[in-house]
């Protein structure tokens, strides 16, 4: 397997991870978006709400009820998907951390080393799959929220739009797609075609045909 492919989709994956973590763990899925003479900035994650005063930057931020208490459908299921895709990430990563060449765990094996990269790809597919369906879920439950209350000519003082933290969601869930992609579309093309080719003996003998 080619170690220049191997190493991007391993650089991807952990820079996805952590984008995907950091979504998760941070504050701004929605944001105040009033005009510029608003005194505070406010902005809403998925576990507490919090108000920057823009004169002085004193930050102060509320935390949302227990997480077995009634929240609205977008945190609740934003907060499933994007807990599910943090820990399948981490699989994910593990698992072909453990499946690079470099590696010497399992080294005389590079028919399983490469299944690993392998599975590694499919549950990076499926992480990123349940990341961007909470990320978008989230968005656009934001702009149909924001627009249902001009429809209807109602203002509650505070216009909100859709953060950082649901960006950084969108982009390490779109993240960890490439990196699927590499690791099992872009490596079969390149290791099914130097089977067919250029066979390398050990490895012809440890796997099966067409790995």
């Amino acid at each position: 397997m080619s170690p220049a492919l191997q190493m991007t989709a391993f650089g991807l994956t952990l820079l996805s991870t952590l984008f995907l973590l950091l979504a998760t763990c941070t504050d701004c899925w929605m944001v105040n978006a009033d005009d510029s003479l608003e005194v505070s900035h406010k902005c809403r994650g998925l576990w507490r709400e919090c108000v920057t005063n823009m004169q002085d930057g004193v930050r102060t931020c509320d935390q949302y009820d227990s997480i077995l208490a009634d929240h609205p459908v977008k945190i609740v299921v934003t907060r499933t998907l994007m807990i599910t895709a943090d820990l399948l990430a981490g699989l994910a990563l593990a698992t072909l951390l453990l499946g690079l060449d470099c590696i010497k765990f399992l080294k005389e094996e590079p028919c399983v080393k490469l299944r690993m990269c392998y599975g590694a790809g499919v549950i990076l597919g499926i992480g990123s799959i349940l990341g961007l369906v909470g990320s978008v879920w989230y968005a656009v439950d934001v702009y149909v929220e924001r627009a249902m209350l001009v429809s209807h000519n109602i203002f509650l003082g505070v216009h909100y739009d859709f953060g950082w933290s649901c960006w950084l969601g969108m982009a390490g869930s779109t993240g960890c797609f490439v990196a699927s992609v590499l690791l099992t579309c872009c490596l079969y093309a390149c290791t099914g075609q130097s089977a067919l080719n250029h066979p390398i003996p050990s490895q012809v003998a440890l796997c099966p045909a067409g790995m």
